[in-house]
């Protein structure tokens, strides 16, 4: 079970990084959309190999390996319940990431880039939180 855990964690990494670098490049796509067609077509490409080519196996695999711990070990409590509660919030986020980068790839942005600055933050704190649940189990 520990290669299981090991790779939950490793796909987990993988995951974050995504959710933590695709809202950075929407900052930067929604400041030079207007300005540069090239480094806007450059944004579109980057986007989508990151959301299809890392985020998204990463998220799979992530809920996969969850899956097969939680199957694996008789975890319970309510720390487990608030955890999985905020996957599924970041699995919305996953999802909503994407329909961002579809509204980029279509040229319909429709948020400024301080948006995406604060949208940006999100995960951050969902990884707190995760930590500290998992780690510290405080119910």
């Amino acid at each position: 079970m520990l290669w299981v855990k090991s790779l939950h964690i490793i796909f987990l990494i993988t995951w974050f990084a995504g959710l933590f670098y695709l809202p950075r490049l929407f900052v930067y796509h929604s400041m030079m959309a207007a300005t540069d067609r090239e480094g806007n077509e450059r944004f579109k490409v980057m986007e989508r190999k990151l959301f299809f080519g890392i985020m998204t196996p990463g998220g799979i695999l992530t809920v996969v390996f969850g899956l097969w711990l939680w199957l694996g070990y008789p975890w319970s409590g309510r720390w487990l319940y608030a955890k999985l509660a905020l996957v599924a919030v970041l699995i919305v986020y996953h999802v909503y990431c994407g329909k961002l980068m579809l509204d980029f790839k279509h040229d319909r942005n429709r948020h400024d880039h301080v948006y995406y600055r604060w949208f940006n933050e999100f995960p951050t704190v969902i990884l707190i939180a995760v930590v500290i649940l998992v780690v510290v189990k405080p119910f």
